[in-house]
């Protein structure tokens, strides 16, 4: 169910049953050659609307933009500041919450994006000391499932940026979207500490980071999305039952 879809009064109704919302966040970045620039957003939220469907769980408005200051010298990407994407959360939270949602569970699909967001969370903690919120961050290309599915399917290819798996995931998304071209090396460097953007696109030229996006393909996105549901459900499910803040 997606929150945006909704009528004031079917949320209201949802909460006599439920106070827990998903809510995708990702990037919106350069990812190589032939990847998409929203990858992180659309496998956060392909991924967040299909643990959704299984949870039946409602699905807050995905965070495309979030913290890619690194990727910034590469055309078309956008970045927040972490201070602005703390208040982004702060505020998508605190808006939620004062309709009574409690338990927000956080899919997201950018690396750069967890240090914020747990900064983020302890903000929101802070503004709502006498409210029983609770907030987490699920990182679907972490899960054990797709990380060994990934390995299996790509080997040392997967790399750590504008890797197949992810790919994979958005041409499962969009197949009219696909973007194919030669990659030159085939498996891109790696190796290089992440600093500033003019320093990334010096290490990194053509934005990959020993990956080699090409062996991905649709069906490998079906897989790899199945995967994250299934696991990433389990984990909410046990996150609305919990007692304990994460």
């Amino acid at each position: 169910m997606l929150l945006h879809l909704q009528t004031w009064t079917e949320v209201e109704t949802y909460l006599e049953r439920s106070t827990g919302i998903i809510i995708p966040i990702g990037s919106t970045e350069q990812h190589g050659p032939t990847g998409l620039i929203g990858t992180d957003a659309i496998c956060a939220e392909t991924i967040a609307i299909g643990v959704g469907e299984v949870t039946e769980a409602l699905v807050g408005p995905t965070i495309n933009v979030g913290m890619a200051l690194h990727h910034m010298a590469f055309p078309g990407s956008m970045s927040l500041q972490p201070s602005t994407l703390i208040l982004v959360v702060r505020d998508y939270v605190l808006s939620l919450a004062k309709a009574g949602f409690t338990r927000f569970f956080f899919i997201n699909g950018h690396g750069g994006n967890i240090s914020t967001l747990k900064a983020a969370f302890s903000e929101t903690y802070n503004c709502l000391s006498d409210r029983d919120v609770r907030c987490t961050v699920a990182n679907w290309f972490m899960c054990r499932s797709v990380y060994q599915l990934a390995k299996e399917l790509y080997g040392n290819a997967e790399g750590s940026h504008a890797t197949p798996s992810e790919v994979a995931v958005t041409q499962f998304a969009y197949p009219d979207a696909i973007k194919t071209g030669s990659l030159s090396p085939e498996i891109a460097p790696s190796g290089h500490s992440i600093y500033g953007a003019e320093d990334f696109r010096r290490h990194y030229p053509d934005g990959r980071m020993g990956s080699n996006p090409n062996l991905a393909t649709p069906e490998h996105g079906k897989q790899l999305r199945d995967r994250a549901i299934e696991e990433l459900s389990e984990s909410y499910r046990k996150f609305i039952a919990a007692d304990s803040v994460e």
